[in-house]
């Protein structure tokens, strides 16, 4: 695989000729630059009127790689030849570098350009391009390229700091200023005997001072091309092979992508986030590209106006900027009620809310770039847990926050830079074990959690935050204008009709599964642990009727048909003989469920066996045998429920985020529910957690 390399632009604030007088320091050996051991002249020629030198030389270098390798190779130091062409009239010195030893097995060429500045006559630029191909070296290819692509970047930068160096040496001499080139009279017999003199350069000489020796590639069209300052000041500080990354992936968009291409800190984001593999960043900005394309999404900010209902309930809003001049976004999503603002609102309308929110967010990143003078591609999220419990696990809502993240992590990478999660509750991690797979590793790393108060304090929000902007709700004393969510009233909602037609209900039907329930036959979901501290999480809607959920733990599995393995549904499925204490344990107590209701609850096992998830009809107690018989010969079911199961295992929950901050769920067996009110509830009622 061939490495390539380009530099952005370099700006000496010097005019040329004192800039040329500094590179002829460096020969025959520079000091300053170790690994060089020397150069000599292999060939040189000028012009009739002196405006183009020609230098060819031999250059020695050092090998700096390990003593083995060199061993191997048999060399201690490789030869490059150097082919240098200075245009004293056009103000130019074209540089072309290539490799002598090992040519057979490994290709290196490099080009450099020293120019006047476009805008400024009296400063000169310098620009450098390389390319690298090992096509064999003793199985050592890839030791190899990295030891090379290592030193060569190393070399860059030395490189600028020997030149600026000679140049305060010529200054601190005395030679601040060297007059420009001008013509010299040439006798017309001068002339005719230098051409007469067949000197083997001088055909070479002419053609380059007709015409203009290649220059290096070129980043950008139309003199659009990254200066090193540009990209120190507006983007941060880049290692080279980061520039040069940035660089050509930004000279493919201008050559691919005609009119306009992203910007260059939307470039980057997405170079950061595959460690500038060029080729994975090229591909992931390319779906990007067509993704934003296709939705539009350029045009966001000026068509989206979030539904009235979004602005009330959805509990999120901009809040100043953190420590480090990011913007703050600020999430109070234990007070949102994620289920009833998608059944009133709809999944796509929350998507394009959290898209606008992304597209806002970079637009302030480039705001405080200029306020406060210093490259900020990124902001800061503050989540505010309290009152998160297990309604929040609703999985339709959980489904669609998985859509939400797998979309802002394709089109939106490394725009979080960091997330402060605070009063996080004990039914956290369960939420964090589902989402955390979808999120990259590398955004994963950017979040700080804090249980109970921890929040407060050295450690806490103080050091990511000024005083002066920490919420009043947390107990700072900033008033926050953001939203406070709530419940969505029931009212609100779409109806089937609607739903149907964004094809939501169908979804939803696809995630849960029904079940009638008849008075003394209760109906049981038996599910397998082989193992203990495993996480039983539940979710179901109560359609018609009230029922009792009971969870139950017995060490022999019920005689069932054949099912799924592993979860199985249908009907009672405890047998008859069985003995309550003896062949089967309630784990739980009794949750009594009205009708309208939606409970999500979730249970920490501490035994291997089979658990048993039962709905059974409430009421008042009767004849069972009598209530089986008329519930068999009534027109329809007494009790009709939606419900979803899921076993989260022991070795999925990633505790290594929150260690010593969070209560985490291991050695706990009591449940913790959640449950949204009947339509018939009083609007103060509210969420509480059993």
């Amino acid at each position: 695989m061939v490495q390539k390399y380009q530099s952005p632009v370099r700006i000496y604030k010097y005019p040329f000729e004192l800039v040329m007088a500094a590179y002829e320091k460096r020969f025959p050996t520079c000091p300053q630059i170790p690994v060089f051991l020397g150069s000599e002249v292999l060939h040189e020629s000028r012009s009739a009127d002196g405006a183009v030198h020609v230098v060819e030389r031999s250059c020695r270098l050092r090998v700096e790689a390990p003593r083995l390798l060199r061993k191997i190779a048999g060399v201690e130091h490789v030869i490059f030849v150097q082919r240098n062409v200075l245009n004293w009239k056009e103000r130019t010195l074209r540089i072309e570098a290539h490799n002598e030893t090992f040519a057979n097995r490994v290709v290196v060429k490099e080009n450099c350009s020293y120019t006047v500045h476009p805008e400024n006559e009296e400063w000169t630029c310098f620009e450098q391009s390389a390319s690298l191909d090992i096509r064999s070296f003793f199985g050592f290819e890839s030791a190899l390229e990295k030891i090379a692509m290592k030193q060569y970047t190393a070399n860059v930068k030395r490189g600028k700091e020997v030149i600026e160096y000679y140049l305060n040496e010529l200054i601190s001499q005395g030679t601040s200023h060297i007059p420009r080139w001008t013509p010299a009279q040439v006798r017309e017999e001068d002339a005719r005997s230098q051409a007469g003199l067949g000197d083997p350069g001088s055909s070479e000489v002419d053609r380059v001072s007709s015409t203009q020796a290649p220059a290096s590639e070129m980043v950008g069209t139309n003199g659009a091309k990254l200066e090193v300052d540009y990209i120190e000041r507006c983007l941060g500080h880049l290692t080279p092979m980061q520039q040069s990354c940035l660089i050509q992936l930004r000279h493919w968009l201008q050559e691919t992508h005609k009119g306009k291409i992203p910007k260059d800190e939307h470039i980057l984001r997405f170079l950061r986030a595959r460690d500038f593999h060029l080729d994975k960043a090229r591909e992931m900005l390319c779906q990007s590209l067509s993704w934003r394309k296709q939705h539009q999404v350029d045009l966001l900010l000026q068509t989206w106006r979030p539904p009235a209902l979004l602005e009330e309930f959805y509990a999120g809003g901009w809040h100043y900027q953190d420590i480090d001049g990011r913007p703050l976004y600020i999430l109070r999503l234990g007070h949102m009620d994620t289920k009833g603002l998608m059944k009133a609102v709809g999944e796509e309308a929350l998507l394009q809310h959290v898209l606008s929110v992304n597209e806002e967010g970079q637009k302030r990143c480039e705001g405080n770039t200029k306020q406060f003078g210093r490259p900020i591609s990124s902001w800061t999220c503050l989540v505010d847990l309290e009152g998160l419990n297990m309604r929040h696990l609703w999985r339709p809502g959980v489904k669609a926050l998985l859509r939400i993240i797998e979309v802002v992590e394709d089109n939106y990478p490394e725009t979080l830079g960091r997330l402060l999660i605070v009063r996080a509750p004990r039914v956290f991690p369960v939420l964090w074990t589902l989402i955390s797979p979808f999120i990259n590793e590398n955004t994963r790393q950017k979040f700080l959690i804090y249980s109970g108060s921890n929040y407060q304090g050295p450690g806490g929000l103080v050091d990511y935050l000024d005083k002066e902007v920490i919420p009043d709700f947390l107990g700072g004393e900033c008033l926050c204008n953001v939203p406070e969510g709530g419940l969505v009233p029931k009212s609100l909602y779409l109806t089937e009709e609607e739903q149907e037609h964004a094809e939501q209900m169908h979804q939803w039907r696809e995630t849960y599964q029904s079940a009638s329930v008849l008075r003394g036959a209760p109906h049981e979901v038996t599910v397998e642990i082989l193992e203990g501290e495993s996480v039983i999480t539940w979710d179901f809607d109560i359609l018609r009727g009230d029922v009792m959920f009971s969870l139950y733990h017995t060490k022999q599995a019920p005689k069932l048909g054949p099912c799924e393995p592993g979860a199985r549904a249908g009907g009672q499925l405890t047998d008859k003989g069985w003995a309550p204490g003896a062949d089967y344990s309630r784990v739980e107590a009794p949750l009594i469920c009205r009708e309208g209701e939606s409970i999500q609850g979730s249970h920490v096992t501490r035994w291997p066996g089979t658990y048993l998830l039962q709905w059974q009809m409430h009421g008042p107690p009767g004849n069972v045998v009598e209530d089986v018989l008329t519930a068999l010969h009534s027109p329809g079911p007494r009790c009709k429920l939606l419900y979803y199961y899921e076993v989260l295992a022991s070795e999925d929950f990633r505790w290594e985020l929150c260690p010593g901050t969070l209560p985490n769920l291991q050695g706990k067996s009591a449940a913790v529910h959640s449950r949204l009110p009947c339509p018939g509830a009083s609007s103060n009622r509210t969420n509480r957690v059993l």
